[in-house]
C-alpha cells in the first residue's frame, strides 16, 4: 500500500511504562451486533500490563462503539492523571465493562425467555432463529420499513451510547495522545464509505456506523443519509494504511467467512447473505494487501514508497460457531459475559503465541484465510 501517513510519531508517554516494552499496533474491529462483546473481551486482555499499546483503531458498528468507549475512558483518566498510562488502561477496561453491562439492560432487543421442556423452567435462549417471534419480526421488518413501524425513530442504543461516549474526549485523545479512531458508515445515496475521524467524530457518526437499514432510519449527517458501515468496510483497513505510521494491524474477527452447509431455510438464507455482504469489502482489501506484499517480496515495487504491512488476527471461529447470526440481537447478560470470556481467552492465546512477532513479521496467512479458505471449515 502506498505510504501516505501524516501522523506524527507517538508521544514518549505512549511507549513502555512497564518492565518490558509494549508493542504498538493498530486495531481493526469488526461489527457484529452483540457479538461485539467478544471484541470487548479481546480489548480487555490487550489493555493488560503485558498487552500492547494502541496507535489507532478502525471500527464499524459494534467495533466502532467498542473503540469509542475505550478511548473515552482512556482520555477521561488522563485528564485527571496526566501521563499515568497504566491507570488510563484500567479506566478504559472499566468503561468497556460498564458499557456492555448497560447494553445488557437497555439493549435494542431484550432476550426472550423460552420454555425448556426438559424441566419446565424458563431459560435464556442465545440463538433466536428457532423462535416464532424472531421469524415473525424478521419478516415484519422486510415488509415494513423503520419509517413506517418506527416513525418517531426511537433507538434505545443511542441513549446507551450517549451515557458512555464522551465526544470531546475522543477529539482530545486524538489531538493530545495521538490515538486515532476511524469510524466507517455507508452513504445510502452513493453506496460509498465515509470514514469519520478527529473533529468529525460524534454520536451521530457512531449511530450511522451501526444503522441497520431494516431496523433503524438512516442517520443524517451534513445533509447525507448513512447506513451501517459494514456494507462498505467491516472494518475499513485503508485509514490504518494511509493515515497512520504503524505497520502492524491486528484484526479482531467476529464474522464467519465460511459455513459448512448451504442454508435452506428462509431465515438462514437471509442471514447468510448478510454475512457474505458484510465480508465482501474486507476480503477485497485483504486481496489488495496480499497483492502489494507479493510485489514487494518480488522487488517489483519500491519498498520505501509502499508499506510492507504486518497483519495479525485474533479470532475464535470454533468458539463462536454455536452462536448463529440470529444471536447478534441477543443482549442477555450471561450471553455477553460468555462472549467476553471467549474473546479474552482468544487474545491471551494470541499474545502468548505472537506478541514477540509484533514489529517483526506478519502472523496472518492472508491468502489461506481470506482468499483460499479450506473447504472443510466448520460452521
Amino acid at each position: 500500500m502506498p505510504r501516505q501517513a501524516t501522523t506524527a510519531s507517538s508521544p514518549a508517554h505512549l511507549q513502555a511504562d512497564t518492565a518490558g516494552p509494549r508493542p504498538r499496533v493498530n486495531l481493526a474491529l469488526q461489527g457484529g451486533g452483540s457479538h461485539g462483546a467478544f471484541t470487548w473481551g479481546v480489548l480487555d486482555r490487550l489493555l493488560d500490563d503485558d498487552g500492547v499499546d494502541i496507535g489507532a483503531l478502525s471500527g464499524t458498528s459494534a467495533g466502532a462503539l467498542n473503540g469509542a468507549v475505550l478511548l473515552s475512558g482512556h482520555a477521561l483518566s488522563l485528564r485527571k492523571a496526566p501521563g499515568d498510562m497504566a491507570k488510563a488502561r484500567r479506566n478504559a477496561q472499566r468503561a468497556l465493562a460498564s458499557f456492555w453491562k448497560d447494553v445488557s439492560r437497555h439493549g435494542p432487543l431484550f432476550s426472550p425467555m423460552t420454555l425448556d421442556l426438559s424441566d419446565g423452567r424458563l431459560k435464556p435462549q442465545f440463538n433466536f432463529d428457532q423462535l416464532p417471534v424472531y421469524q415473525w419480526m424478521t419478516l415484519f421488518t422486510r415488509a415494513f420499513s423503520p419509517y413506517e413501524f418506527n416513525p418517531l425513530n426511537l433507538n434505545p442504543l443511542r441513549d446507551v451510547v450517549r451515557r458512555h461516549v464522551v465526544v470531546d474526549a475522543l477529539h482530545e485523545v486524538c489531538c493530545r495522545d495521538g490515538i486515532q479512531l476511524f469510524v466507517t458508515a455507508t452513504s445510502a445515496r452513493t453506496g460509498q464509505p465515509r470514514v469519520f475521524t478527529g473533529a468529525e467524530l460524534s454520536i451521530d457518526a457512531l449511530m450511522a456506523s451501526a444503522c441497520l437499514p431494516f431496523i433503524f432510519q438512516a442517520v443524517n449527517i451534513d445533509g447525507e443519509d448513512y447506513w451501517d458501515g459494514g456494507y462498505t468496510g467491516n472494518p475499513a483497513l485503508f485509514p490504518l494504511i494511509y493515515d497512520t505510521d504503524d505497520e502492524d494491524i491486528v484484526l479482531v474477527k467476529i464474522n464467519p467467512l465460511s459455513r459448512s452447509e448451504t442454508p435452506t431455510r428462509s431465515m438462514e438464507i437471509i442471514e447468510r447473505l448478510s454475512e457474505i455482504t458484510f465480508n465482501t469489502s474486507l476480503i477485497g482489501e485483504m486481496r489488495a494487501i496480499a497483492f502489494v506484499k507479493r510485489l514487494l517480496k518480488e522487488d517489483r515495487l519500491p519498498s520505501g514508497r509502499y508499506k510492507d504491512l504486518r497483519l495479525h488476527m485474533v479470532a475464535d471461529d470454533d468458539g463462536l460457531a454455536p452462536f448463529n447470526a440470529s444471536s447478534k440481537t441477543n443482549t442477555d447478560a450471561n450471553f455477553l459475559k460468555a462472549l467476553h470470556k471467549l474473546g479474552h481467552a482468544a487474545a491471551s492465546r494470541w499474545l502468548a503465541a505472537h506478541r514477540a512477532d509484533l514489529g517483526q513479521r506478519s502472523t496472518l496467512d492472508i491468502e489461506g484465510t481470506f482468499l483460499n479458505p479450506p473447504k472443510d471449515v466448520a460452521a
